[in-house]
């Protein structure tokens, strides 16, 4: 427990400061997933022991590529607070971050609880009020992004802020395999993707979140913003960026960030 105690104030103080750490599996091989998440749920805790609060979660390492580069083969998840939450078209100020990089996903907003284990695609699609376009802004506390998977849960799933589109698209109708996007870095296009990416359907990976939480007896709540995974992978970003995310029905999401 001291252990725990000490990386998650190694955490909050990296990102007070802006000066990133070591990775935690190169002071402490041994240490495992689970206990990644408890350090996770610590530096969570003392955020909102100074009033911060739990609006949402989101959903990494839903791509192949990224969980073979890691050497995992399930996803994993971080917190989102109310004050991650930035409101689009204020600017990005890049000095409260260390070494970001964006990207674009399908946010759900859930009118009911979803309790694992055994929660499926149609529950969740059930369960959304709607869907708005995203934007997730990636941060590492690890120096030079040099992660492996327990780092990166230790670290809140490398989550520093999201931005939310403007509109909330009922899922009825709408296929989310299919669901288009384009994204682009300062007028040109940087990657295209589609919702298929994401764990064969945007829905199977609040699916798998349900779950996941389920095994520490916790559901997803009314109310909450999900982040269900990147379409494509993630654009690095520096003082004059914008970046824009064009999603097929659901519209687009814009970020622009500045040095200040």
């Amino acid at each position: 427990m001291l252990r725990i105690e000490e990386w998650a104030g190694r955490l909050l103080q990296a990102e007070e400061t802006g000066m990133p750490i070591e990775p935690l599996t190169a002071a402490w091989p041994e240490i495992d997933i689970p206990t990644a998440y408890q350090i996770q749920l610590k530096v969570i805790e003392r955020k909102c022991a100074r009033g911060q609060r739990v609006v949402g979660m989101k959903i990494g390492l839903t791509s192949r590529a990224m969980q073979q580069m890691l050497g995992v083969y399930e996803p994993d998840y971080g917190h989102i607070l109310d004050t991650m939450v930035l409101i689009e078209g204020e600017p990005v100020r890049l000095s409260r971050l260390i070494q970001p990089r964006v990207e674009a996903e399908i946010a759900f907003v859930l009118r009911e609880r979803l309790t694992g284990p055994g929660v499926t695609v149609a529950d969740v699609l059930r369960a959304t009020a709607g869907i708005m376009p995203a934007l997730e802004i990636i941060d590492s506390r690890i120096r030079d992004w040099k992660i492996k998977i327990q780092d990166t849960i230790a670290d809140n799933a490398s989550s520093a802020a999201i931005i939310l589109g403007g509109t909330l698209m009922p899922v009825e109708g709408l296929d989310l395999r299919l669901l288009g996007l384009v994204l682009e870095k300062d007028g040109e296009v940087f990657a295209t993707g589609a919702g298929a990416a994401v764990l064969g359907h945007p829905a199977a990976a609040v699916a798998w979140l349900a779950n996941a939480v389920a095994r520490y007896g916790l559901s997803l709540e009314p109310g909450m913003v999900v982040l269900s995974g990147s379409f494509t992978q993630a654009v690095a970003v520096s003082p004059g960026s914008v970046i824009r995310a064009s999603f097929d029905r659901l519209g687009t999401v814009t970020a622009r960030f500045v040095d200040a």
